[in-house]
């Protein structure tokens, strides 16, 4: 016997819209988006310093700049220590994706950045800054491959931003040089030289197989820190050669990237615009580093213009709210 169906004449009930409308807990959905402009600060703060000093000039105004960005990055800690609080978990959701996955790398890389610009005033804050920075940075790795496993195979495809997970503690390099850490320096600098140019590999060839889509193109500069970075630290401690290599690495990658500006920013202004501060800072730095003035004189003129400009878009959007949707930020 053919059972009868029985269908309902009700629409569906959907639960009633809240009014007035809730609001999310004071720093609940705290964007980690907003670390990657504020290590572009840092080091744009950095390469200034380095500058000036080239150019026989007072470093007030460096050390002037450092200190109000440094403000903001405890501010910026304080907000997302609050929503990590409230629910640790939700870390691992802002690692689900690639705004919220590079967002969290540089909150410590944003410490290893304190650290160097703390350094020639406070060494001891510097040391410890430093030392707990690589710590929670060795955590967040960790952390980051175990979000990544159960993902599908596109979600864990290479990208520029494991380089900030993977290549990271290079920044640490650079700071523990301002400590007068030299050994160890070189002990970081050997350490993520090979995943590095593991990461550069595997990019090349993905990057052979299929275009990067629009929106996401300027990531593509991030490849650009580490070798500026290594070239840095390479430069201090007596590895001239291979900086030199590094830095004419660095150097003709940034020239392409410049050819395919149009290319690369096509999409318009995005908040993945964060992904060409703290690379542009780290190429400056580098030129100043090896004694290539002029590079270094050009890149740092370009900084100061373009990387504050993004930090005020970023921030504005930080201040309405739209960033944490943008990127889409997990909430406590």
């Amino acid at each position: 016997m053919a059972q009868s169906i029985r269908v309902s004449s009700r629409p569906p009930t959907y639960p009633a819209p809240e009014f007035p409308p809730r609001k999310p807990k004071l720093f609940a959905r705290t964007p980690p988006a907003l670390f990657p402009v504020l290590l572009g600060l840092l080091g744009v703060g950095l390469a200034l310093r380095k500058g000036l000093d080239v150019l026989a000039l007072s470093g007030g105004l460096a050390d002037l700049f450092l200190g109000a960005v440094g403000a903001v990055w405890v501010f910026a800690v304080v907000a997302y220590g609050t929503k990590l609080a409230r629910r640790p978990a939700v870390v691992t959701e802002d690692m689900r994706v690639l705004p919220g996955r590079g967002g969290v790398a540089a909150i410590s890389l944003g410490g290893m950045a304190m650290a160097a610009a703390l350094a020639p005033f406070a060494p001891r804050l510097a040391a410890w800054l430093l030392i707990l920075s690589l710590l929670v940075h060795g955590v967040q790795a960790v952390v980051l491959v175990l979000v990544l496993r159960p993902l599908p195979q596109p979600a864990r495809q290479v990208n520029p931003t494991l380089h900030l997970s993977f290549v990271g503690p290079i920044v640490g390099a650079v700071a523990a040089l301002a400590l007068g850490w030299t050994e160890f320096a070189a002990l970081l600098f050997w350490a993520v030289l090979p995943v590095a140019m593991l990461i550069w590999v595997l990019s090349a060839v993905q990057f052979a197989r299929e275009v990067s889509p629009a929106p996401l193109r300027p990531m593509l500069a991030i490849h650009l820190a580490p070798a500026s970075l290594m070239a840095t630290v390479a430069a201090q401690t007596g590895q001239g050669g291979l900086a030199i290599v590094l830095a004419v690495l660095a150097g003709t990658y940034l020239a392409i990237l410049l050819v395919s500006l149009r290319w690369l920013l096509i999409s318009g202004f995005t908040p993945i615009w964060v992904s060409l501060t703290f690379p542009l800072a780290a190429f400056t730095s580098a030129m100043f580093t090896l004694g290539w003035d002029w590079p270094g004189v050009v890149g740092l003129i370009l900084a100061l213009g373009l990387v504050p400009w993004i930090a005020y878009r970023v921030f504005k959007m930080w201040a309405t709210g739209s960033l944490a949707q943008r990127t889409n930020a997990a909430e406590a």
